[in-house]
């Protein structure tokens, strides 16, 4: 029986993808696995917000998008870097299919709260059906960017994105790929974390914001039912696995 295997893409990781990343991708789909990759594109947004005079907020790793920065963040994303990280993976002879929120109502989603996050929703449902049938052929590429009911588009927290993904998908893993080769205390990577130990690193300041969205991604998507989720730099390499063992509460 075929499993899936969603894998969410940092911005800054998407320029540097080594020859491992699409070896082990081929040797998942010879296995029978499905892929379904969940992109950022965080720094070119941040970057290209600077050159533009547009504010660049973050609240908990959240970034507060208005009506520009929503325009912004869609042109990053389906514009520059789904259609760099699709050249890569076909250069590799990888089947691949740029997907988004606007598939076959592939994304949809609400408002996380309009007065303090702008234009930033939260994923309510997928088009599973059509979505399974495509990853069977496919391995899709999708950006974080939901539509609500009346059609409005909105920007997700990518890592919060893909764990919802993951966990509507019933998918067999969620792998966090990011610059980091895992979750590092004291300098070392934590081969395993669990969400007691995660709350007193984060409640240390040990783990910092722009962790603790994967971090929180990462431990929801356990919680509803995905058998496996860690972070890495290196899909041969776990990194960090996270754990639901002596699970704490990882409260906002």
């Amino acid at each position: 029986m075929s499993q899936i295997i969603v894998i969410k893409i940092g911005g800054n990781a998407v320029a540097q993808l080594p020859a491992s990343f699409f070896q082990q991708l081929a040797q998942w789909r010879q296995q029978g696995q499905q892929i379904l990759i969940v992109h950022g594109g965080g720094p070119k947004i941040s970057q290209l917000s600077g050159q533009l005079h547009l504010a660049v907020k973050k609240i908990a790793g959240v970034r507060v998008t208005d009506a520009a920065t929503l325009e912004l963040t869609k042109a990053v994303l389906l514009g520059l870097v789904q259609p760099e990280l699709l050249s890569q993976l076909s250069a590799h002879d990888l089947p691949v299919i740029g997907l988004n929120a606007g598939c076959n109502h592939l994304l949809q989603g609400h408002y996380l709260d309009q007065a303090i996050y702008g234009e930033v929703g939260v994923l309510d449902q997928i088009n599973d059906t059509w979505l399974t049938q495509i990853l069977s052929r496919q391995i899709g590429v999708i950006a974080p960017l939901v539509q609500t009911t009346a059609g409005r588009w909105l920007n997700v927290n990518a890592d919060t994105a893909a764990a919802e993904i993951a966990t509507k998908l019933n998918a067999s893993k969620l792998v966090l790929l990011t610059d980091v080769p895992g979750v590092l205390s004291a300098g070392e990577v934590l081969p395993e974390l669990s969400q007691q130990k995660a709350h007193s690193l984060i409640a240390a300041d040990v783990i910092k914001s722009g962790m603790t969205p994967k971090i929180k991604a990462a431990f929801a998507a356990l919680n509803q039912g995905v058998q496996q989720a860690f972070i890495t730099n290196d899909l041969t390499h776990t990194g960090t696995t996270f754990i639901t063992q002596k699970a704490g509460l990882l409260n906002e």
